[in-house]
Parts: C-alpha cells; sequence; structure tokens
C-alpha cells in the first residue's frame, strides 16, 4: 500500500534510543532498570498498547489478559511492545457522563503517544466513548494504529428468555414502575442481563463504534463483531499486535487511511446496522480530526439512501451481536451493502476495504437482511430541523412507533432530570399519550457533558394505561441501547440561549419526519418576548477539567469536540525535543 518503508535508522524511537549521548544513556539505563537489555529494543519498532483496562470498567475485564496476547502478536512480529495504560471511561460507573471524558481521554491518547518512544499503537477499546476517544487521539498524534475492539458479552437471560442490554432495562424497569413485575422478578432480570465481559451486545452505542471503526479501516477485517468471550477474539487480539509491526515499517498512517471515502464507508454501515444515535457525534467528531469536514446533512443524506438490514435490537426485534456473529457478521453484512461502499477504501489490514469480505458469506438470512428486504427501508438516523433546532435534532425512526412520524401535541417541560423525576410517577400530572415531554438545559454544557437523558421515561399514569411510546424532546443524548420516538441533541442546546430554552408548557409542538422538521406553533412576535426575558442559567463549573470543558466544547452538531483540538485550529504539533 506504501512505497516508502522505514528503516531501524529512521524509526522514531531510535531518536530515544540510538544517539551516543546524555540522554539516551539516560533512556537506555532506565530501561534496563526495567529488566530489558539492548537487544530487546534496538532496531525494533517500539508498539505501544493503550488500555482501557481498569476494576472499573466491566466491558473491559478481559483487557487484562488479551494485551498479553497483544503483546505476543507484538514479539512475533520483532517489535518490543510497551503497555500504557489510558483512561477506562466506564459507561456504567462514570458519572455524570462518560460524554464529558470522551475528550480527555483524545487528549491523553495524543500526548501519551507522542511524548514517548513509539513507533505504532495498538489502541484496546470498545466501551461506548473509548472507540471514538482513542481513534481520536490517535489520528491527531499521526503515528501508525490498528484498533482492537473488546468485543460484544454474550446474550442475557432471564428464565430462558433471551435480554439485551440496556433496551431490557428500560423495558422491564418500566414493567416494575407500572406494576407488572415485583422485586423479585426484578432482581432476577438484574442478575442475567450481563452475563460475561465485554461491551453492550445490543447495537448500542459500543457496538456501532466498534463496527464504525471497521468499516472505517482502522481494525483487522472481522474484528468488530467477535464476542468478548469467544477464543476467537484471543487470536484476534495476537494478530493485532502482528499487524501493527508491519505498519509501522510501510509508514501505514491514519491519514493514508482515514479519508473521505472511509468516512462515507462509516456512514453507510452505521446506517445499515440501525446505528445509535451517538454516532452521529462520534462520526463527526472523529471525521474532523482527520480533516474531513463531515455535516449532519450528510448524515441525513445517508439515512435516506441505505436502509436497515441487520436486524438487531432495538431497531430489529429478535436478535443480539452473538447473532449478528454466528450470521456472519460485519463482514457478511458489509458483502451485501457492497454496492453502497467504497471498495478502494485503505484499511490497516495493507489491503483495500472490499478484499477483506470477498469470501464473506451470510449464514442466517432472517438477521442479516438484503438491500430489497431490510426491516427499514430508509437509514437508521434522520436529522430534523426547525425553529426548535435550527441548527439540528436527531431522531432514530427505526427505533419509533411509526404513528409519531407525524404528530402534534402539546408540551410538557422539565428544566432538569430531578425536575422530571419529581413529577413523571404523579398520579395527576396533567399529561396524555398525545404529550410531547420536553428536558433541557441537558446538552453539553447545560448537562454537563450531555448525558444520556433523552429516553424521558413513560409517565407512569401511562404505563398503567398501556402506553409505551410517546413523542419526547431534549438538548440530551440517549443510550445507543434505547429506543421510542425520542428527538435529541436538539441545537444549539438551551443552556446557551437555543429555542429550546423557550418552550413552555402548552405550547404545541410538530413534528414531521417526513419532511425532517420539528417546531413549536409559537408565533415570532412572541418568542422575542420570551427571549428578550429570558436569563443564563448559573455556570457549571468554576474550576478545573468542567471549567475548561465549558470554555471549548462544541455544539452537537459539530461532534462536541474542544474547539482547540480540532485538527484547523491551528499549527500541527511538532515532535517532541530531546535535549
Amino acid at each position: 500500500m506504501t512505497e516508502h518503508r522505514k528503516t531501524a535508522q529512521t524509526l522514531r524511537s531510535s531518536r530515544w534510543f540510538a544517539p551516543d549521548d546524555l540522554r539516551a544513556f539516560g533512556h537506555r539505563s532506565r530501561a534496563m532498570q526495567m529488566g530489558y537489555d539492548k537487544e530487546d529494543w534496538d532496531g525494533k519498532p517500539i508498539i505501544a498498547i493503550l488500555n482501557t483496562w481498569s476494576d472499573a470498567q466491566p466491558c473491559h475485564a478481559h483487557f487484562k489478559h488479551r494485551v498479553e496476547d497483544v503483546k505476543r502478536g507484538v514479539f512475533q512480529a520483532g517489535g518490543f511492545p510497551l503497555e500504557l495504560p489510558a483512561l477506562s471511561l466506564s459507561e456504567s460507573l462514570l458519572k455524570p457522563t462518560t460524554m464529558l471524558y470522551r475528550n480527555m481521554l483524545a487528549m491523553e491518547v495524543e500526548e501519551l503517544l507522542r511524548g514517548h518512544p513509539i513507533d505504532g499503537t495498538v489502541l484496546m477499546g470498545g466501551c461506548d466513548k473509548t472507540t471514538p476517544g482513542l481513534i481520536m487521539g490517535a489520528v491527531s498524534a499521526g503515528y501508525p494504529m490498528i484498533y482492537l475492539p473488546a468485543g460484544p458479552m454474550l446474550r442475557g437471560n432471564y428464565r430462558g428468555e433471551t435480554l439485551g442490554s440496556g433496551s431490557d432495562s428500560w423495558k422491564y424497569w418500566d414493567e416494575r414502575r407500572a406494576g407488572a413485575i415485583d422485586a423479585d422478578e426484578w432482581q432476577a432480570v438484574e442478575a442475567g442481563i450481563a452475563r460475561s465481559y465485554g461491551h453492550c451486545m445490543t447495537m448500542g452505542t459500543a457496538s456501532t463504534m466498534t463496527a464504525i471503526a471497521e468499516a472505517m479501516g482502522l481494525t483487522l477485517p472481522g474484528a468488530s463483531s467477535i464476542p468478548a468471550a469467544d477464543a476467537n477474539h484471543i487470536r484476534m487480539s495476537t494478530r493485532c499486535g502482528r499487524r501493527i509491526v508491519e505498519m509501522v515499517w510501510e509508514d501505514l498512517t491514519p491519514n493514508k487511511i482515514v479519508t473521505r471515502d472511509a468516512v462515507d464507508n462509516a456512514i453507510s454501515v452505521a446506517m445499515a446496522l440501525g446505528c445509535s444515535t451517538n454516532a452521529v457525534i462520534h462520526l463527526i467528531a472523529m471525521a474532523r480530526r482527520a480533516g474531513v469536514k463531515l455535516t449532519l446533512d450528510d448524515l441525513d443524506a445517508a439515512g435516506r439512501t441505505v436502509p436497515v438490514i441487520a436486524n438487531i435490537r432495538p431497531s430489529g426485534k429478535t436478535y443480539l451481536m452473538e447473532d449478528f456473529y454466528y450470521a456472519g457478521g460485519l463482514r457478511a453484512l458489509m458483502a451485501r451493502l457492497r454496492e453502497k461502499l467504497n471498495l478502494d477504501a485503505p484499511t490497516v489490514s495493507g489491503n483495500p476495504l472490499g478484499a477483506g469480505f470477498e469470501d464473506a458469506r451470510v449464514n442466517n438470512d432472517d438477521v442479516i437482511k438484503t438491500l430489497d428486504d431490510p426491516i427499514y427501508p430508509e437509514g437508521s438516523l434522520a436529522v430534523l430541523r426547525g425553529n426548535l433546532a435550527p441548527d439540528g435534532a436527531v431522531i432514530k425512526p427505526a427505533a419509533c412507533d411509526p404513528r409519531f412520524y407525524n404528530h402534534e401535541g402539546p408540551a410538557l417541560v422539565f428544566d432538569s432530570y430531578p425536575d422530571m423525576k419529581v413529577q413523571i410517577d404523579d398520579p395527576d400530572l396533567d399529561v396524555t399519550a398525545d404529550t410531547v415531554l420536553v428536558l433541557r438545559y441537558a446538552g453539553p454544557q447545560g448537562g454537563p457533558g450531555m448525558p444520556e437523558w433523552g429516553m424521558l421515561p413513560i409517565p407512569q399514569k401511562l404505563l398503567k394505561a398501556g402506553v409505551r411510546d410517546m413523542v419526547r424532546l431534549s438538548d440530551a443524548r440517549m443510550s445507543g441501547t434505547s429506543y421510542g420516538a425520542c428527538i435529541l441533541h436538539a441545537a444549539p442546546e438551551a443552556y446557551i440561549g437555543g429555542p429550546l430554552a423557550l418552550v413552555r408548557t402548552g405550547d404545541r409542538i410538530r413534528l414531521d419526519l417526513p419532511k425532517r422538521t420539528i417546531d413549536m406553533l409559537v408565533d415570532e412576535t412572541e418568542l422575542a418576548k420570551r427571549r428578550a426575558a429570558w436569563n443564563a442559567p448559573p455556570r457549571r463549573y468554576e474550576r478545573g477539567y468542567g471549567y475548561m470543558f465549558s470554555k471549548h466544547i462544541r455544539q452537537a452538531n459539530e461532534g462536541c469536540d474542544f474547539d482547540f483540538l480540532e485538527t484547523d485550529f491551528g499549527k500541527a504539533v511538532a515532535e517532541p525535543d530531546i535535549f
């Protein structure tokens, strides 16, 4: 793929270890302090393995062992591995939200790689924000890299019924709130929904983003589909270790892989999978780190032309990632999607994308459908605009009731999640199935960090009446495992004076999905009065990382990256001085 090959003398790490001077003496002697010898590093690519394992990250519990498998591959190929820990960003345990820290991980990755004697890197991630965070940082650093996905966990089980991560959490919580199940049944679901290490096994954000990484050419073929507990995952880990060494010699860097064609491939695959709504924010941020100016309009255009063909929950009705793997995995899906893909796009394998699925086959047509017989005729996501979201909002049509595609109803407005929790189970709440639930001040700055609050709970009085979906609108995100008529990422957010801040309870709101519009039916004169009377909320942070976050975070339609980390912000960072 690349004509220029590195030599031992041109390895980046040689700047640390090769010179005959005092500073290199210090580098070599301290390496020897750890028990290494000159033969360990001399003339060999030094490979960083960025490991997001921690005791607080259940999705990556196996990484403590997988890193040894990666090291084995690096040794086999003649490299020298160095494990570097990175933020683990546990979706389930880190508060207030991992989205607050995605950019921190990206910054850490970029600086870890640039500041150490590294020639290439294997990125170990999987849980939601780890994939974009790792890739954003590595793309900005610019050294050869390969992504190793954690893999999905095994199917959940409750009394013989298959359980899906997140999706069945929401389902059974609604049943408990409705009084349909008791505490013992709820605890049995709790014990059975996550049975192994690995990330969520629904088509949530984790499965979406690892598939996007593969479609973008940043993993070896088939890597994103392998269940975490499968022995094939061990073998894939070792293959990644071997391959990254060759990538260093080939000087195969991210700028040669993450092109417009690669980004378009990622979009098409995401749409066909029934992807998480969070893919919008992460894809925009990842693409812009590579200098590709991706917009919401690009994503909406793909959503109109690429059907959903992966029958995986929550967009699908039956299957989970383990079933998807047995049906052929992402390679088989891309084979069926080939007419929508740029087959010549480069990948970390050294071969074009199309070569990675030449021999792929679909083993179950009900799991991976055809373009002529999709589970949803358009793509997973749609972008809405209107006087409520002039810069855009996102909805997942494939995962909501079609009767809401055209809907008008009165707003019921909540200014905070705690405010909503107090009211939502009130039996006297003035709400009907036509009401539009509105949560605001939950965006990038308002949340803070844009938490996954957008799938607002159905009011208890409606649950007891059998209602299981209704239109909900917010400037928050929602979990990729969520479902329903949820309009998300309204931009600009209410916290900075976006139109969502002007909505009042009782205002009529109209959703027209075919026209891609979302509006409050309030005249401009009244809106101008409300705007003049609006007062900005107090700052969320007065110091620390949160203060920096608030000063530099972009809005949802721009990918929520920090302004100073975007590629076109300033001159590229030079290699570190070694004096």
